[in-house]
């Protein structure tokens, strides 16, 4: 797996899979004793029209991109998580078959947010 690779697994698995979730949710709130707050919130989806349903998923969906993206920043060294001057590295890798990959590596075309910006926004 190289860098480019794991952005577009994350992207499926992460930002896809949690915008359709969140959906279902509203939709159709889980269990058989949905949370109260999640069945306000599906009454309240289920109120708007089509055009305001639309809306709310857009902000959703950029929500989640901005979470990932964010993330992503702070794994490639671009928000600081540690403040004070000696600031330690975060290292990604992807291990597999003995082989080990560095995905965040800024030298390697891994600069995990890049990747993700531009495709997403």
């Amino acid at each position: 797996m190289n860098s480019q690779k794991f952005v577009e697994a994350i992207q499926e698995a992460v930002i896809s899979s949690t915008i359709t979730v969140m959906r279902q949710i509203l939709e159709k709130p889980p269990g058989r004793s949905p949370d109260k707050n999640l069945v306000a919130l599906s009454e309240w989806y289920k109120s708007l029209g089509d055009q305001d349903k639309n809306k709310l998923l857009a902000i959703i969906s950029k929500s989640v991109n901005s979470t990932v993206f964010g993330f992503f920043c702070v794994l490639d060294g671009e928000r600081v998580i540690e403040n004070g001057r000696n600031k330690g590295d975060l290292k990604l890798y992807f291990e597999k078959g003995g082989e080990s990959t560095l995905l965040n590596d800024p030298n390697n075309g891994g600069i995990l947010h890049e990747l993700l910006g531009s495709r997403q926004f």
